[in-house]
């Protein structure tokens, strides 16, 4: 059963690495061996929660705007545990632009540097399993396979959803997520939200990104110590951020492989981009008892920041 916490209160105590994690999906031990520049930038997020959306708009701030610069070519997912690791090490030390990676790790599974910045973004929990949900029930038998068969994998395979969201989303109100189809949700938001007031973490929201993409994108931009692009620059990379654009250039922002791993392609990996699909799904009791696990797990302010973002919510994060 998932541990109750009452408090959210910030922490200024730098995290450390206390755990592993090696499933279908990561091998964790690979952070290990990173060597850190002092610019490293790190995307970090539930799955399905703002990942792309964020590597694309770190993508465009350093490349002021440039629309040809493909986020998945230049930011990896760290800990895929497909990708053996001296192959993912010798690409990453082989870098020379600035580094910006992704990861799906909980912070106590990361090796956390003080010199790197740190983007989280969240979303909300129900609009994350959605999300989550159309892209497992979406993947081919191929992706499975690429998962399941790699060798070295540890723990249960990972397995194609119902057809029926709702049932993903019951498990975070039973318990936590199946590691057959993911991993932990609410000790991940909430490690996160803990280290959120230390000066190389930021957190973001899905929904802020859609109220306000620009505004955000600036705060973005000021805590990445981006320098000043001319205003021609700024708007195109705002431009490229929206996700109709992404979606007509999906090809740039999914994986190399999608074709073969979703049965529409990149057009399966960049879906739909909206939140609230479950509205007429869930009951009103679903909504009830997953807003009282949210408090009961999280604390009423992060419960809050989770549910509505920092401009709705009111949430002062800076």
């Amino acid at each position: 059963m998932a541990s109750t916490h009452t408090s959210a209160a910030a922490s200024s105590t730098m995290p450390t690495k206390t755990r592993d994690i090696h499933n279908h999906h990561m091998d964790s031990t690979v952070w290990d061996d990173l060597k850190f520049r002092p610019d490293d930038i790190i995307i970090s997020t539930f799955p399905k929660a703002g990942t792309t959306w964020t590597q694309q708009i770190t993508c465009q701030l350093l490349h002021a705007g440039d629309e040809k610069v493909a986020p998945n070519a230049l930011s990896p997912w760290v800990e895929l545990r497909v990708v053996p690791r001296a192959q993912m090490l010798q690409m990453l030390e082989a870098q020379e632009s600035r580094r910006f990676m992704k990861t799906h790790l909980p912070i106590d599974a990361l090796v956390f540097n003080p010199k790197a910045k740190y983007i989280f973004c969240g979303r909300n929990g129900r609009d994350s399993m959605w999300s989550w949900h159309n892209h497992l029930f979406a993947a081919t038998d191929m992706f499975y396979q690429l998962f399941n068969d790699n060798p070295g994998r540890v723990g249960p395979a990972l397995r194609r959803p119902s057809d029926d969201p709702r049932d993903m989303f019951m498990q975070l109100l039973q318990d936590e997520m199946d590691p057959e189809l993911g991993w932990q949700f609410w000790g991940h938001i909430l490690g996160w939200w803990e280290v959120r007031s230390l000066p190389n973490v930021l957190l973001i929201h899905y929904n802020d990104l859609k109220a306000d993409l620009d505004g955000e994108m600036r705060r973005i931009a000021k805590f990445l110590e981006i320098p000043e692009m001319s205003p021609e620059q700024w708007k195109a990379a705002v431009e490229h951020c929206t996700f109709d654009w992404m979606k007509a250039h999906a090809d740039l922002a999914a994986p190399q492989q999608a074709e073969m791993a979703w049965k529409e392609g990149a057009a399966s990996f960049i879906h739909k981009g909206t939140n609230g699909r479950w509205k007429d799904i869930l009951s009103e009791d679903d909504n009830r008892r997953y807003l009282e696990r949210a408090r009961k797990e999280l604390g009423e302010e992060c419960a809050q920041w989770l549910e509505n973002g920092r401009l709705q919510g009111a949430v002062k994060l800076d």
